[in-house]
């Protein structure tokens, strides 16, 4: 799954950007408001995460002006301001939620889940589907009552094929959401993802579609 990180301080964004490509998220990271809306424009996002006393442009303003223009990208602001008008301001100008600095990685991360889980419609992490069980929390999959370790690639492919089980994703969709910016993606990446998860779970698991892309198959 892909995000983006608008953030100027150069050591948090360093240890935000490890931290959650630790758990599996490709992540961009920009340094700027000039650069978040650039980015913003260039590349499909599943959230994003923006700093507010960005240079260039300040992080409300950059967030004003996506929703001004109808894009609903679900936004958690990441900032030191901490004052309730600095917060209600926050929210009113279209952030969908708000942690004050300093803050731990797990709580991020359950924000984050909470928000992808509204966009998607889901009340709870959990997706299931036929005897498969994905937990995107504990990053656990079981299939048939097995257990099943998968690399963190493995899991990002197959969570994001289980996250729109009727749709085709094509080679570069599922690129952009397994890979950020400045990591190296070999030209047959996707097909040895794709092929390691048949071989763990299930031959017909994930289908090809010819010229098109790859959808999930059979998980019964």
């Amino acid at each position: 799954m892909r995000v983006l990180l608008v953030e100027d301080d150069t050591m948090i964004g360093e240890s935000l950007r490890k931290g959650l490509r630790g758990e599996g998220f490709a992540v961009d990271w920009v340094q700027d408001g000039h650069d978040a809306e650039r980015a913003l424009e260039l590349t499909e996002y599943a959230l994003v995460l923006l700093d507010l006393g960005l240079p260039k442009k300040d992080g409300l303003v950059v967030l004003r002006g996506w929703r001004q223009r109808g894009i609903t990208v679900p936004v958690l602001v990441l900032t030191a301001r901490d004052s309730v008008p600095d917060r209600v301001k926050g929210l009113d100008s279209g952030a969908d939620d708000y942690l004050v600095k300093p803050f731990d990685l797990t709580e991020l991360l359950a924000r984050m889940r909470a928000l992808l889980r509204r966009q998607a419609g889901r009340a709870r992490d959990l997706i299931e589907i036929g005897a498969l069980r994905l937990d995107p929390v504990a990053r656990t999959v079981e299939y048939r009552g097995q257990a099943i370790p998968l690399s963190a690639r493995e899991f990002a492919l197959l969570n994001a094929l289980l996250e729109t089980p009727d749709a085709v994703l094509s080679r570069e969709q599922l690129e952009d959401r397994l890979y950020g910016w400045g990591e190296e993606v070999e030209s047959n990446a996707i097909e040895v993802h794709v092929h390691n998860v048949r071989r763990k779970l299930n031959a017909r698991l994930i289908l090809t579609v010819r010229g098109v892309g790859y959808r999930l198959g059979d998980a019964s």
